[in-house]
């Protein structure tokens, strides 16, 4: 049975590549903003690309922060990809200024400490035994990175968590920094699997598989 997936249009997205990535792994794509096709869709996807603040901005007026609550609180399906993830977190600091989050893992984004900024082009990550998100996917594999902040240093309270979530993290320069999380409903990579070619297309598959 084919899979719908609701990708979330809130201004601050690669729609197109996004949409494309979806079909080519079988799923049925709904481009919209709409609060009850994106709360009762098979999958919710969120993108983002460009500043923090801007994407929580722009995720409000849509009621996106209320769409995703909604959805995990019911166990349903949330994946969020490159600012799309930053997003879930507590909050944004980008040129010294706080925003304030969707608070769904506690934890910061902020700029990376490297050299050469942003972290642009392909790299691999430490995938973690057991993952559902890299499954048939080799330690090798790479992925396609683009950008300037990241969640650095980020430590999990999971003595109340039956199953805590699986961090895969990734490293540019000397630098590591959160690449993908698996937290029971809600996936999130740091990466765009929509631009990494094959290996991308597997992970999209694994997640579709799971809706």
């Amino acid at each position: 049975m084919t899979k719908t997936v609701a990708l979330l249009d809130y201004g601050s997205g690669n729609l197109r590549s996004a949409h494309r990535a979806l079909e080519r792994v079988g799923a049925e794509v709904i481009v919209t903003s709409d609060p009850e096709i994106c709360t009762n869709a098979d999958g919710l996807l969120v993108p983002g690309v460009g500043a923090y603040a801007a994407c929580m901005n722009g995720l409000k007026q849509v009621f996106g922060q209320r769409i995703i609550g909604t959805r995990l609180a019911g166990g349903r399906p949330v994946m969020g990809i490159c600012v799309g993830m930053q997003i879930l977190f507590d909050e944004g600091i980008e040129h010294g200024i706080r925003t304030e989050g969707c608070g769904e893992w506690s934890g910061k984004v902020e700029r990376l400490q490297a050299d050469i900024l942003p972290h642009m082009g392909w790299n691999t990550v430490e995938m973690q035994t057991g993952s559902d998100m890299f499954a048939g996917l080799d330690d090798d594999e790479r992925f396609y990175f683009v950008h300037t902040y990241g969640v650095r240093d980020w430590t999990l309270a999971t003595d109340d968590l039956t199953t805590p979530p699986l961090v895969t993290w990734a490293k540019h320069e000397d630098d590591r920094f959160v690449a993908a999380v698996e937290n029971g409903a809600l996936w999130a990579t740091q990466f765009h699997p929509e631009k990494s070619g094959d290996a991308g297309a597997q992970l999209l598959s694994n997640w579709i598989k799971h809706l």
